[in-house]
């Protein structure tokens, strides 16, 4: 029983780190937004400064990484609303909906990522009551 409210926070470490790393691939690869090598794609930095520093805000804590990681979510729709504010789509390798469809796809694994870390911190307190009580 134990085990359980740490592989569910396992789970969604592993999800949040994957989520990063194919962020990273995929800009490094093709880039995200325009070309490969677009000088915007280092708008995703701050994306991952966010998680980052959540999660040390949090001090790793479940439900304080599933705020960190809504927070991610928010900031990858903000680099994406203000690349169409820009005109990125503009650009004859991005349009309206890849951007929109690589941006909502990162959105909804950093959303993911979050949901497994309530449900980490449910079990969590879960565990806890029933030892305390």
């Amino acid at each position: 029983m134990k085990s359980e409210p740490r592989s569910a926070y396992r789970l969604a470490i592993v999800a949040a780190l994957a989520t990063g790393l194919v962020l990273l691939w995929v800009i490094g690869a093709v880039g995200l937004i325009g070309v490969e090598g677009d000088p915007f794609d280092r708008s995703y930095g701050g994306v991952l400064a966010v998680g980052m520093i959540g999660a040390l805000i949090a001090r790793f804590r479940p439900r304080g990484l599933a705020r960190a990681m809504i927070a991610a979510a928010l900031a990858q729709a903000l680099v994406a609303g203000i690349a169409l504010i820009i005109g990125k789509q503009h650009s004859p390798v991005s349009s309206v909906v890849e951007i929109l469809g690589l941006n909502g796809f990162f959105v909804v694994l950093w959303l993911v990522s979050a949901r497994l870390f309530i449900r980490a911190a449910r079990l969590r307190e879960s565990a806890e009551a029933r030892v305390s009580g």
